[in-house]
């Protein structure tokens, strides 16, 4: 089976009546971990995010501590369990640090609710407006694979740091930005046999559609390899490719991610910036361990991927893939895993025009990969 390609769809808001659920991006990424404080610490001093609004004991809630940050439109949130919330350490426990909550903004999370649900998506929010003298947050969710949640929010009447139950933090202690943009996509890793029933999830219960298909041949080694559909919803403003393993003569870091975390979930966030050259130059001084590409990779790639506005010279210093597609062309690069456990990692990426993935550089990065897994006995 080769690649298939969606026609590309313009990013214009839908006519009304035409998508049951209209997107407008997505509004934070929610993260269980181990110790809140310390985490929000990392992100901040290596990512460059700035403080934005603290909840906890102080502030009325009793079983977790949560600290929201955020750089341009990325929010991320923090949470640790305190007492009374085995379910969050249960996740820790048996993920270890990951993403909980992909939060989605809408303009009605009542609707968003009712639509999804009626049309099959299992329950993990009802309807639930949050006050304080700010305004007001309408919040629902559903589940969708592994433990990982989608929780639509409504905030167009709300005027406070970040939400009821959270006060802005000031911790005296910030750092500068480092040029992220917001949640380009955000990959999931599922089972054997289970992107296709997971497609058929999101085109059915969400609306979206799969604008882009590989498989085996796309992305493989001599060794491993992996297949991937991404869906989009309506609008083009979110994007989830979904992975699954495929046969091949060793383990593939999918299939490492899914024993390592024990389960489903997601494997990467892919963070946008207008300069990759920039970013990823302070990431790297703050401590950001990147995967180390071949440097035969720029060998040829003038030859591939045609005239680039970039200097080729710090491409290569740094490790930054490019790749072609119909509508121009893109510049990425992959973290190592930022945990102890291999399993979450970052992306980043900047847009020339292109609206794929990298196709151009899936051999160059399974290979990075698999000397990482092999380095760790995993391959």
């Amino acid at each position: 089976m080769a690649t298939t390609i969606a026609a590309p769809k313009k990013k214009v808001a839908p006519k009304a009546g035409d998508d049951f659920l209209p997107l407008e991006g997505t509004d934070y990424i929610e993260f269980y971990v181990g110790n809140a404080k310390q985490a929000a610490h990392y992100y901040k001093s290596v990512f460059g995010f700035q403080s934005l609004a603290y909840a906890g004991p102080e502030t009325g809630i009793k079983d977790r501590a949560s600290y929201a940050i955020r750089q341009n439109k990325l929010t991320f949130v923090l949470t640790t369990p305190i007492r009374g919330s085995e379910q969050i350490a249960d996740h820790i426990f048996k993920h270890g640090d990951g993403v909980k909550v992909i939060a989605l903004k809408v303009k009605d999370a009542t609707s968003a609710w009712k639509e999804t649900t009626k049309r099959g998506g299992n329950s993990y929010m009802e309807p639930t407006t949050l006050k304080d003298k700010h305004g007001k947050v309408v919040m629902s969710g559903i589940h969708t694979y592994g433990d990982t949640v989608h929780v639509f929010v409504e905030r167009g009447d709300y005027a406070g740091p970040f939400m009821p139950g959270f006060e802005k933090w000031e911790p005296g202690f910030e750092t500068k930005e480092v040029g992220l943009l917001y949640c380009d996509h955000c990959v999931g890793n599922v089972g054997w046999n289970q992107m296709n029933p997971w497609v058929k999830f999101y085109e059915e219960v969400m609306g979206f559609r799969n604008i882009l298909t590989f498989d085996d041949k796309d992305i493989s080694t001599e060794y491993s390899a992996l297949m991937s559909k991404v869906m989009s919803n309506g609008n083009g403003f979110v994007k989830f490719p979904i992975n699954e393993p495929a046969e091949g003569k060793k383990k593939s870091q999918v299939e490492e991610y899914l024993d390592f975390y024990n389960g489903e979930g997601v494997q990467h966030i892919a963070i946008a910036t207008g300069d990759i050259v920039k970013t990823v130059t302070e990431l790297q001084k703050r401590g950001l361990e990147f995967l180390n590409i071949p440097s035969t990779y720029y060998d040829t790639l003038p030859e591939r991927v045609g005239h680039i506005d970039e200097d080729l010279g710090p491409l290569k210093r740094l490790g930054i893939l490019v790749d072609r597609d119909n509508e121009g062309y893109l510049l990425q690069i992959f973290s190592k895993p930022v945990e102890d456990r291999p399993t979450l990692f970052f992306e980043i990426i900047q847009r020339k025009g292109a609206q794929s993935f990298g196709k151009g550089n899936f051999k160059a990065l399974f290979e990075a990969l698999e000397k990482e897994q092999d380095r760790r006995g995993n391959l």
